[in-house]
């Protein structure tokens, strides 16, 4: 099947439209735009959470899904419950062919300790390559300043790598703007951001941030020079 890839200048057009908008101005044009065929992946950080309660508001009837990779924390999965009982919106769980004791015997034991970035594309890439398929756009959470890959991106482009229009509404928010914003209304979040982890992934490769770390992604594949799973690393930025 060929991809209808966005011309340049209608990416560049939108950029400029939602150059300064608020994140519920972008999602409000991500609908406007794209529904029905606009999906969401979340992992249910603090980000993703922030922006299902905006949707709530804005569409609820957004597709959203959960890349379920079999390592995720128990939170995780109880969140996605208290996400479904406050605003009622049912995130799909986009699971791997294999379960994690399928994939583990397969390959002699867990893959994440001597190859972490197969893992993550066995795990977390194919099954989302699957789920996008007959969407034109999705929404990401990410947020520029959380690294040099993400600084790349813009609010709005071609994703190369999913062949999708991929919209970041969080993407000039901080730290503070999204937890200002979670406080102020009461948005659900998972309780591990209580104890240590601003950023959770798997848990065998995510650990509480160390006294002195300021990186809010430094538990995440500690002691690796992996700092991201895939998803939105450098050849899937935007154009």
């Amino acid at each position: 099947m060929s991809i209808q890839i966005p011309d340049t200048a209608d990416l560049a057009e939108a950029n400029t439209h939602l150059k300064g908008a608020s994140p519920q101005e972008i999602l409000a044009w991500a609908c406007t735009t794209y529904f029905p065929k606009l999906t969401m992946a979340t992992a249910f950080g603090p980000e993703g959470c922030a922006i299902l309660h905006m949707l709530s508001e804005i569409n609820p009837k957004v597709h959203v899904f959960n890349l379920d990779t079999g390592y995720q924390f128990p939170e995780t999965l109880q969140l996605r419950d208290r996400i479904a009982e406050r605003y009622g919106i049912e995130v799909e769980l986009a699971r791997p062919a294999q379960s994690v004791a399928e994939y583990e015997a397969a390959n002699g034991g867990p893959v994440y300790t001597a190859e972490p970035d197969r893992c993550c594309a066995d795990r977390k890439i194919a099954p989302l390559r699957k789920m996008v398929v007959g969407f034109d756009a999705w929404i990401s959470s990410i947020r520029a300043d959380q690294s040099i890959h993400r600084a790349k991106a813009d609010v709005v482009g071609w994703d190369k790598k999913f062949n999708l229009v991929k919209i970041n509404p969080l993407l000039r928010w901080s730290h503070r703007d999204v937890w200002a914003f979670i406080m102020a209304n009461d948005v659900p979040y998972n309780p591990l951001h209580d104890h240590g982890y601003p950023s959770i992934g798997c848990f065998p490769c995510t650990r509480a941030v160390l006294p002195g770390e300021t990186d809010e992604r430094a538990g995440r594949w500690a002691g690796q020079a992996k700092t991201e799973c895939g998803l939105h690393s450098l050849d899937s930025s935007q154009l």
